[in-house]
């Protein structure tokens, strides 16, 4: 399953609730359950109400505080954290909300120059805030979404009334949020993105741009935020797709490219070792070219996940020569594919499967566990035909099971 969101109004915590819970209706009632068993505090409660605007219909999200909420609805981050992790919820929504929260607190962290444990949440701790997370948390993991993906974000403009005075928008700690995310300016005055909003989106890692896979579309739902805007519907927009190829997926990846010329080749191979390492990189390839003057250079490229790009061209920069990074994302399709692990002769074989398009199967055994093999070609030769005929064996024994049953 795949989500698309399309930030026309912008995007908010309760937006993104309430566009989930538009076309997912038959969750509401399990959300509120959730939400008022949850410990998290006495009378809290949430609610999907249907709205329309004079122009579309959808719904809108409404948080019930508890009776003795305070007021100014300050929260220290490390509170909120105890909080969630004795609460009733699940498990894994536990710790999305946290890994959300935590988001925001290290962005906090940032901009106020604190260290982490000391952020304390203003806005973003009221109890609506609060709630507006642990229910997109609780919406993720219900949805078993394998990809998201977003169209490109209104940044707004003006500035904005907050507990540390008029802040320019987007907000100091949104605007961290949300880097390396391509943005626009659409001259409308006001708050697009939020700062629970901007965590949200940090959280899932949408990719950006046209989506490639054909994709069967399954519907739409439609969140309402509080604010109205003359020239539009204030919606966030999710779609919900469902890939004609369950075989294959598709995401954004970063590319990262530059030559080096005045390095050595012994101290760049280690430099392009340690980048290999790195999390976040799938690959590091590299290549000879001609560059100025006839010189002979090496052409690194670097494969990695968007949203550690910032960190890979960071440490490009530290274990090359190189004076520069030339960067961009690319659209990719990948194969299912999975990890098999067989015991022979005393020793652990893995062979990676992928699934092709029309449901062929292919395997190959790991190299690096042929390589400590005795004897020569013949003998990994021969390993790598008996895990391979082992793997095949356990999928005949899987199927005739199956049948039997």
């Amino acid at each position: 399953m795949h989500y698309h969101l399309d930030p026309v109004g912008g995007v908010a915590g309760d937006m993104f609730a309430a566009a989930m819970l538009d076309y997912h209706r038959d969750w509401k009632r399990d959300l509120e359950l959730a939400i008022s068993d949850s410990g998290l505090a006495a009378g809290l409660e949430v609610q999907a109400l249907e709205h329309n605007d004079g122009i579309l219909a959808g719904h809108r999200f409404q948080v019930n505080e508890p009776s003795h909420s305070e007021s100014h609805g300050h929260h220290h981050w490390c509170d909120i954290r105890d909080r969630l992790v004795v609460c009733a919820l699940d498990t894994p929504v536990k710790e999305r909300a946290i890994a959300i929260f935590q988001l925001l607190a290290e962005a906090e962290a940032e901009v106020h120059g604190v260290a982490i444990d000391q952020v304390t949440f203003h806005e973003v701790g009221a109890w609506d805030s609060i709630a507006d997370i642990v229910t997109a948390a609780w919406l993720i993991e219900r949805s078993g979404a394998t990809s998201w993906s977003c169209s490109p974000i209104p940044l707004g403009r003006g500035r904005i009334a907050t507990a540390h005075g008029w802040l320019s928008v987007p907000a100091p700690a949104t605007a961290v949020l949300l880097k390396g995310f391509p943005v626009f300016d659409d001259g409308v005055t006001g708050e697009r993105i939020t700062p629970t909003g901007a965590a949200v989106l940090k959280h899932l890692e949408p990719s950006f741009g046209a989506r490639m896979t054909p994709s069967i579309l399954l519907g739409c739902g439609y969140g309402f935020g509080s604010r109205r805007f003359p020239e539009f519907s204030n919606l966030l927009k999710v779609s919900m797709f469902d890939s004609r190829h369950a075989d294959s997926a598709q995401n954004d990846v970063a590319v990262c490219q530059f030559e080096v010329d005045d390095q050595t080749p012994e101290d760049l191979a280690v430099g392009l070792e340690r980048l290999r390492q790195l999390p976040g990189v799938f690959d590091v390839t590299q290549a000879p070219v001609f560059g100025k003057k006839g010189r002979i250079a090496m052409h690194i490229q670097v494969l990695g996940q968007v949203s550690q790009m910032d960190m890979i061209i960071e440490r490009c920069l530290l274990e090359t020569t190189t004076l520069g990074v030339r960067w961009h994302t690319v659209s990719r399709t990948t194969l299912t594919r999975e990890e098999r692990s067989h015991k022979l002769a005393g020793s652990t074989l893995r062979v990676k499967r992928a699934a092709r398009p029309g449901g062929a199967i292919t395997r190959k055994v790991e190299i690096a566990d042929l390589a400590g093999t005795a004897g020569g070609h013949a003998d990994r030769e021969q390993r790598r035909r008996e895990a391979h005929d082992r793997d095949l064996a356990d999928d005949s024994e899987a199927l005739t099971g199956a049948e039997s049953e």
